[in-house]
């Protein structure tokens, strides 16, 4: 969108293509009213749905539809916004959208309602970004996540510090260029002390990155065991449809099968893998191949047990991530090597031992520290943005420390502020010899 021009008006569909009972049609900028007038012939009242005709250029009717005027600066973008409900088929929203271009609206380019919103200080950067998270989430706490930060819970942190640093930058600032003033900024400790608070509260906010990345990406859930010990059976009980192949044949699944599903209000990601033995067929071989690499690059592994029969040596795989054991077949009697061993309990045939599943996955990853207020999470940029202000912060804290020059501590405190900036999309260091001049009598 390099070169856009805000002075464009702009239409496009916003519903999914297809048929349904209704299309929307959105208008955006400073002829928006004209451009709906020109083809309704109908001059809008804001706030107020009005019953419309939009007529092709030879007056015939190309749909009945429901018009309604947000007028600036009260509107999603900032600007005039008129949003034309119509019928849902797929002809007729391409018709109404053609008649509003013909009128004098151009195409908006992808992300460009947005990007006015933004442009026009409706939102910054982060609940841009939540916009396509709420409409891309898969789960109800992956939606949460993405309303909270539509409504601020990442900005907020975020221009909480960037107000905390810029007193401090302001006062160092105030020591460089007016020395003659006699303005002192705080003393070591003090600065030392709310550089620390600063970098306390970014560190927290960065820590919610991986809880950011499972509720975009979803949990990678990798499913091992021996041959036949259910580990596609306990796929397809989890998707709740047949996705994978079932026999009582040892080395049925000779690849990896990936679905996606929602369990307990966490998205997961489910992998199911070629069974664990040893081997002398090729094919075999290269399947557990697989199966080691996809246990490798898991958020979860779920280890799938016959219970009814002796327990099998698997190889063991180093890795971090947890894991729980799936003591499957539990309607048949349990081997007494399995008697007392902790497990979740399961049959893939009356989904037996769900509700357990489901209550570990919310202990593992539903009750970690979220370090904030609420239930957003930083996504990669953010998380990048973050890492940088904490590292210019750590710089200048160590040169304050040391006594080091004033002048370096005001370039490193200018660049945390550019990082952090660039999380909302609003980037003005100059905010800081505002502070400066607005902060202390500096007379002249």
């Amino acid at each position: 969108m390099n070169g856009m021009q805000i002075e464009r008006t702009i239409a496009a569909v916003a519903t999914p293509v297809g048929v349904g009972a209704l299309g929307l049609v959105r208008v955006s900028g400073p002829r928006a009213q004209q451009v709906v007038q020109a083809c309704t012939g109908r001059c809008l009242e804001p706030r107020r749905a009005s019953l419309v005709r939009v007529r092709d250029a030879r007056g015939e009717v190309l749909d009945e539809c429901v018009a309604t005027l947000f007028a600036a600066p009260a509107s999603f973008t900032g600007e005039d916004v008129v949003e034309l409900c119509c019928h849902g088929g797929a002809l007729v929203v391409q018709l109404v959208l053609e008649r509003l271009l013909a009128c004098g609206a151009s195409p908006a380019e992808p992300g460009e309602f947005s990007r006015r919103a933004f442009e026009n200080g409706r939102m910054d950067l982060t609940q841009a970004e939540a916009v396509m998270d709420i409409i891309s989430a898969g789960s109800e706490l992956a939606l949460r996540a993405a309303q909270h930060q539509l409504q601020g819970a990442i900005s907020q942190p975020v221009q909480a510090a960037v107000d905390r640093l810029v007193e401090v930058a302001a006062h160092v600032e105030a020591y460089i260029d007016f020395p003659e003033e006699d303005i002192s900024p705080h003393t070591q400790d003090r600065l030392v002390e709310v550089l620390v608070e600063v970098q306390a509260g970014l560190t927290r906010l960065l820590r919610t990155a991986e809880a950011g990345r499972l509720l975009r990406e979803g949990v990678r859930t990798v499913i091992v065991g021996a041959p036949n010990a259910g580990k596609s059976s306990l796929l397809n009980c989890l998707l709740g449809y047949d996705r994978a192949i079932v026999s009582p044949t040892a080395g049925t699944t000779r690849d990896t099968v990936e679905e996606g599903t929602t369990l307990g209000g966490l998205r997961l990601r489910l992998v199911d893998t070629a069974g664990l033995h040893e081997s002398a067929d090729a094919l075999e071989q290269s399947g557990m191949e697989r199966t080691l690499r996809a246990w490798k690059g898991a958020d979860l592994v779920l280890r799938v047990v016959d219970a009814s029969r002796a327990p099998e040596e698997l190889p063991e795989v180093e890795t971090p991530v947890p894991s729980l054991l799936i003591l499957n077949k539990c309607d048949l009697p349990e081997h007494a090597a399995w008697q007392g061993v902790a497990g979740i309990r399961f049959c893939c045939l009356t989904a037996q031992g769900l509700p357990e599943l489901e209550q570990a996955l919310g202990g593992l990853f539903l009750t970690q520290p979220q370090e904030l207020d609420s239930p957003a999470a930083i996504n990669t940029r953010h998380r990048y943005a973050l890492q940088q202000a904490l590292d210019f912060l750590a710089a200048a804290q160590a040169e304050l420390a040391a006594g080091e020059a004033v002048e370096l501590v005001a370039a490193d405190l200018r660049s945390a502020l550019e990082a952090l900036g660039g999380i909302t999309g609003r980037v003005d260091t100059e905010v800081i010899l505002d502070k400066v001049f607005s902060s202390f009598c500096l007379g002249k």
